[in-house]
């Protein structure tokens, strides 16, 4: 349950989570390490005389601009991956790329769930709500199945924004970490009030989201989590 000392708690708790997470990485050995920036010569000016007409530059489609390595060709630079490790670094690691520096960005993210959990489970799955914790789903599933039920909570949660239609769940949500403006309206059809309220000095807050809800909009709460947890 959140509680009113919890203003900005959550972005000390996430930064806390980086520095450990940033000084336990250092000292962790890689399998590879990235190639050095290319060196380019300068750049000099064209002769005098007419300029030539420039030649069409063929578009390239994002998949194609970084063609994924092969689940073949996903092999350390020594000792070898696991069938977990390899399930998620398939699809995920481009070409020319080390693929135990992708592994790596994976671990870190179960790191800092960890991390999160230990000081404070809402803030771990607010984290994953807002996506400050970016591709949490992907190393959850593969490299640390521990935190599977983060993962269903934040699910049912919402991050400030808006939402509509059959992105409106109904159900009763608690705020964690609200700014010192949180501020949340309710709509029903026809642009309806159902209900609307704010909460300062991050004071916790409890919203009920009814069936007939069509709009929720939320601004400066920073997450919404499912009463009773994951479910």
């Amino acid at each position: 349950m959140a509680h009113p000392f919890r203003t900005g708690a959550a972005a000390v708790v996430l930064a806390a989570a980086l520095a450990a997470c940033s000084s336990s990485s250092s000292g962790r050995e890689t399998a590879g390490t990235p190639a050095p920036p290319v060196s380019r010569p300068p750049v000099t000016a064209p002769p005098a005389g007419p300029a030539a007409p420039a030649a069409p530059v063929p578009r390239t489609a994002p998949d194609e601009e970084q063609p994924k390595l092969p689940a073949a060709e996903l092999t350390p630079a020594t000792g070898s991956f696991t069938e977990k490790e390899k399930e998620y670094l398939t699809d995920r690691v481009p070409r020319g790329m080390d693929p135990a520096a992708v592994l790596q960005t994976g671990q870190e993210t179960c790191d800092r769930l960890t991390f999160l959990v230990k000081a404070d489970r809402d803030t771990a799955v607010g984290a994953i709500v807002t996506g400050e914790i970016a591709d949490a789903e992907p190393a959850v599933e593969h490299l640390c199945v521990r935190h599977r039920d983060l993962l269903r909570e934040a699910g049912r949660g919402y991050a400030d924004g808006t939402y509509e239609g059959q992105e409106v769940r109904p159900g009763r949500y608690r705020g964690v970490s609200p700014t010192d403006s949180c501020t949340w309206q309710i709509t029903g059809d026809d642009g309806r009030a159902l209900a609307s309220g704010s909460t300062t000095g991050g004071k916790p807050a409890r919203i009920t989201v009814p069936e007939a809800a069509r709009t929720f909009v939320s601004t400066g709460c920073y997450a919404w989590l499912p009463e009773g947890g994951a479910g």
